[in-house]
C-alpha cells in the first residue's frame, strides 16, 4: 500500500449483521467510509464514519423499532510480532507476515455498539394492542376482565397461605 491515504465506502444491510452471528438486526441501511492511511512501514491509521439506520425489535411491544446510526472509530494497526493482540487500547497488533486485514469486525462491531442497551419507543408510541396484553400479565393485581363487574377476581388458592400471613401481620 503506498504512503498514503485512501478510501473505500460499504454498505452494510441486514445480512451483513447476521451472515457472522445471529444478531437482533431486522434490517439495515448503514453507508460506512473507511478511510486507511499508511504511516510508515508497520503503522496503518485506520478511521471508520458509520452512518445509517438499524431496525432492531423494541423490547417492550417487539415492533420494528428504527435505531440511527452517527458512529466514528479510530485505531491504529500496527506490523509486529507474530500473533493478533487486540489488548491494548486504539492499537491493533497483527502480524508481520500478514499481507491483508479483514475489516469485516470493525465495521460490524462499530455499528452493532450504537444500539442501546434497552432500545424501546417512546412513550406512547409502542403497539398498544401489545401493551394491552402485557398489561394484562403485569405482576401486581389481578387484570379484571370486561364482563367482571362484580370487581371480584377468582383468586389463586396457591396464594391462600400468604394472604393470610400478611394479614395477620397488618392485625
Amino acid at each position: 500500500m503506498p504512503f498514503d491515504t485512501q478510501v473505500f465506502k460499504y454498505h452494510l444491510d441486514g445480512d451483513f449483521f447476521n451472515s457472522i452471528e445471529e444478531t437482533e438486526v431486522r434490517r439495515s441501511s448503514v453507508d460506512v467510509t473507511l478511510q486507511v492511511t499508511r504511516k510508515d512501514e508497520r503503522n496503518f491509521g485506520i478511521t471508520l464514519q458509520c452512518t445509517g439506520t438499524l431496525t432492531v425489535p423494541c423490547d417492550r411491544c417487539l415492533d420494528d423499532l428504527d435505531v440511527d446510526v452517527d458512529e466514528q472509530y479510530a485505531i491504529t494497526l500496527r506490523l509486529e510480532g507474530h500473533e493478533l493482540d487486540d489488548s491494548r487500547e486504539n492499537l491493533l497488533l497483527v502480524p508481520e507476515s500478514w499481507h491483508e486485514f479483514d475489516v469485516t469486525s470493525l465495521m460490524r462491531d462499530t455499528v452493532l455498539l450504537a444500539i442501546p442497551i434497552v432500545h424501546t419507543h417512546g412513550d406512547d408510541e409502542c403497539n398498544p394492542s401489545m401493551i394491552s396484553v402485557l398489561a394484562q400479565h403485569a405482576a401486581g393485581e389481578p387484570a379484571q376482565s370486561d364482563d367482571d363487574n362484580d370487581n371480584t377476581a377468582a383468586a389463586d388458592p396457591r396464594w391462600d397461605a400468604l394472604r393470610q400471613l400478611i394479614d395477620n401481620n397488618n392485625n
